[in-house]
């Protein structure tokens, strides 16, 4: 178990994070994201509140309808990335990352004081369950009888019912494959856990933990708060900035971010193919390629012992790495960076260093696995 959101416990794996990992991209995976946060937003001002904090736009959206979002400060800075979902015209729900849940939450109510709207974190009475996976769809068929899922749209939400459980199911997920996100009072979630392990059986269910969520994001080059975003990093920097709505005449960070847009920011978050056998650590440097010597070394130990390795010369320090793995479905080893703008083009060579060697790196497009999102949408 590791602690990660603030205060809450995480199984690392429950078996192998290679077979839930696999699993999760051949049939169906479980995940309990409890330490996700959700904002109750209610009241006459609740739409220009939200409107006023998000950089995207919400005043299109439809009750049923779930929309990704960055909440920024006045500098560009990222608050939070979110979803927020419509129940109807006066009464909104905020979903947010785990680690900054309480900041988010604090940072909304602050700015709605006299903003006609009420603001209750409701994340005590919320547990959240991530169903994701290609059969995602024909499990929760079999426990769900009052909604009709094969009709509920990408990024849409409706309320349905498991046995005598009510229910939110959100078309929306983490990990790029079909699936679902599940609010459920907290109080019956333990019924709701053990019904879907009982009858996920037959569609080859399993459990997945941390370590697969992260190598199931990464192929999705799908950013974190905490080892990805912080507030030093602006929607730019992350490629965020399709989702920021300038046509919008105000939201708090829009000048900011303005200014960021027409200077372009000095660094990107981008892809990485690692010629390396094992991940780079968090904060690994990222150099320029200052050369590679004619003379090759014979690998003297691991996976490609005996083979021929060229001997690689870093130049200076150009990013660093926020999170990097062996990823199944890719066969290789990624890694996300921040890399200086001027070598952050796909193609560009660069040298990471992997347990204490460098190593050679190339740039690559995004994300990395289904690159249309054809998975993702069914």
């Amino acid at each position: 178990m590791v602690v990660g959101g603030g205060d809450y416990l995480f199984p690392v794996s429950y078996t192998s994070p290679l077979a839930e990992h696999v699993n999760t991209r051949t049939n169906v995976g479980m995940q309990d994201l409890s330490s996700m946060g959700e904002i109750d937003i209610k009241g006459p001002g609740a739409e220009r509140l939200l409107n006023q904090l998000l950089v995207n736009d919400i005043r299109d959206m439809d009750p049923g309808r779930v929309r990704y979002s960055t909440i920024c400060d006045e500098d560009g800075g990222i608050i939070d990335d979110i979803t927020v979902s419509k129940l109807h015209d006066e009464h909104f729900l905020i979903v947010t990352s785990s680690a900054p849940r309480r900041q988010t939450y604090e940072w909304i109510a602050e700015h709605a004081a006299g903003a006609s709207a009420y603001v209750t974190d409701i994340s005590a009475t919320i547990v959240f369950l991530a169903v994701q996976g290609p059969r995602s769809r024909e499990l929760l068929q079999t426990v769900i009888d009052d909604a009709d899922l094969a009709a509920l749209r990408f990024f849409r939400f409706t309320s349905a019912r498991i046995g005598e459980t009510r229910i939110l199911v959100s078309r929306s997920g983490y990990t790029g494959e079909l699936g679902y996100e599940l609010l459920i009072p907290a109080e019956e979630a333990v019924g709701v856990w053990e019904l879907l392990r009982s009858r996920g059986a037959a569609f080859e269910l399993k459990p997945y933990g941390v370590a697969a969520m992260h190598t199931l994001r990464l192929e999705k080059s799908l950013p974190l708060y905490g080892p990805d975003i912080s507030r030093s990093d602006t929607p730019f920097h992350l490629g965020l900035d399709r989702w920021i709505r300038f046509d919008k005449r105000t939201f708090i960070g829009r000048d900011a971010l303005l200014k960021v847009a027409e200077r372009g920011p000095d660094r990107r978050w981008v892809g990485l193919a690692l010629d390396a056998d094992a991940p780079a650590a968090p904060k690994a440097s990222v150099c320029a390629l200052g050369g590679i010597d004619p003379v090759t070394e014979e690998v003297l130990a691991g996976p490609r012992a005996g083979e021929p390795e060229d001997r690689v010369r870093p130049g200076g320090d150009v990013g660093w790495v926020t999170v990097s793995q062996w990823c199944p479905t890719a066969a290789r080893h990624l890694a996300m960076a921040y890399v200086d703008t001027a070598h952050c083009w796909p193609g560009s060579r660069l040298v990471v260093r992997v347990g204490g060697r460098p190593v050679t790196a190339k740039v690559v497009a995004t994300p990395f696995v289904d690159p249309g999102g054809a998975r993702m949408k069914g």
